[in-house]
């Protein structure tokens, strides 16, 4: 299932969205443009590891091997080495990479995929929540999804990046504020191939019961694909807990307006009434 549109009009242009898949973009053609080494280091930097907040703690060097041991001519020997990256107990630079973490992704796909339903539901989030609160809650749904991934796999020495979570936390909110509006999709099962139209949530209650599954196999039979689902289903939960409230709490965009340009009155009696 592939969905591409959806018939959810918006009252504004999405302008935090556009800006928010265009930093993604970047961030990621600097990325691509290093050499695999950098890429590398610039993972462990910029992308969150769990077990460098327990570093911070314990204040002592991070040493996480990569790779595949190679072997090496060490004088008269060949030997096989073990490529280690070796990470400091830098405060700053761990703080800062839950927040560099969202920016990062490892490859054409995982970025489009994540810009992709960016684009499809965060505009209309941002038009409900308005161009101000919505970064706010795409930031804070990001942290809150690492922050699941991180309660699960606390010693982890495998760097997180890409904007999954923060996006989850959008589908989460459009979920339970649009889950009637219609979604067309398109369908692929084996060589059958058709598109339909179906409610968001069913949509992305789809998604999130494959998410579900995906975890739970990863839990249950060690199924690691190299995709962090817990930070997906986290931010998922907190975008659909948080949008019940500031539902409540932010007017609707028909509602401001009405309210900043109020209706015109028109006078229709004829110019000899009105005098």
């Amino acid at each position: 299932m592939f969905p591409f549109a959806d018939n959810n009009p918006t009252h504004r242009t999405p302008v935090i969205t556009y800006a928010l898949i265009l930093a993604n973009v970047l961030a990621f053609l600097w990325f691509w443009r290093l050499d695999e080494r950098q890429q590398i280091l610039v993972t462990f930097q910029y992308g969150f590891m769990p077990a460098r907040i327990e570093q911070l703690q314990n204040n002592e060097v991070l040493n996480v091997k990569i790779g595949q041991p190679k072997l090496e001519q060490v004088g008269l020997f060949v030997a096989a080495v073990q490529p280690v990256v070796r990470l400091e107990p830098d405060r700053p630079e761990v703080l800062r990479s839950i927040f560099t973490c969202m920016f990062l992704h490892g490859s054409w796909m995982h970025l489009i995929g994540n810009m992709w339903f960016l684009y499809l539901f965060g505009n209309n989030i941002e038009d409900r929540l308005g161009h101000i609160l919505f970064p706010i809650f795409y930031i804070a749904g990001g942290l809150l999804a690492t922050a699941a991934h991180y309660a699960m796999y606390t010693d982890s020495t495998v760097p997180v990046i890409g904007a999954s979570g923060a996006v989850a936390a959008i589908l989460g909110a459009y979920a339970v504020t649009y889950p009637f509006a219609r979604v067309h999709t398109l369908v692929i099962l084996f060589v059958f191939v058709t598109v339909i139209d179906l409610p968001a949530l069913a949509v992305l209650g789809i998604w999130f019961l494959g998410q579900l599954m995906s975890f739970y196999g990863e839990v249950r039979f060690n199924m690691s694909g190299g995709v962090a689902f817990l930070a997906h289903i986290g931010g998922f939960v907190a975008g659909a807990i948080a949008m019940p409230f500031l539902n409540a709490l932010v007017p609707h965009p028909e509602q401001r307006q009405t309210r900043e340009e109020p209706e015109a009155q028109y006078d229709d009696r004829s110019p000899f009434d009105r005098w």
